[in-house]
């Protein structure tokens, strides 16, 4: 039985191909789904990838997942700089990974302080959608 885990993406993202394409690239999120679940199950994992623009409602994710014990992916969005309602709730994830699609520490000031970092086991950001394939393959190291 594959283990369950979390993969889950705050504002913005389920704009993806259509919004800031020069910075995010073509693929949409149905597209970022797609690549998730298939590297999730080729590493053992039964992944469930989300996306939200709701503050309150990615919070409540994190809760329940740290209440079954689930390990997260999270790619906190915008929510990464300032949310510390989300940062409080990731705390509580026993096994949690930032990541981001595009280099937040190269981009514009506003975007280089990550709430979520501190409470976050790693950050991988800056490769695109293979950011989350690192991702897993750093939690099925970290699995094992």
């Amino acid at each position: 039985m594959n283990q369950q885990i979390l993969i889950a993406n705050g504002p913005n993202l389920g704009r993806l191909g259509a919004r800031e394409v020069d910075v995010y690239g073509e693929l949409d999120f149905p597209a970022l789904v797609r690549a998730c679940s298939a590297w999730a199950a080729e590493l053992g994992f039964d992944a469930s990838v989300r996306q939200t623009d709701d503050e309150a409602e990615l919070v409540s994710w994190l809760h329940a997942a740290a209440d079954q014990g689930m390990p997260v992916i999270l790619n906190p969005a915008a929510f990464t700089h300032y949310s510390y309602a989300l940062r409080d709730a990731a705390a509580e994830v026993s096994l949690l990974i930032e990541v981001h699609i595009t280099n937040p520490a190269s981009r514009e000031r506003f975007r280089r302080r990550s709430v979520v970092a501190e409470v976050a086991r790693g950050t991988i950001a800056g490769f695109g959608f293979d950011s989350y394939r690192l991702a897993l393959e750093a939690l099925a190291r970290l699995r094992r």
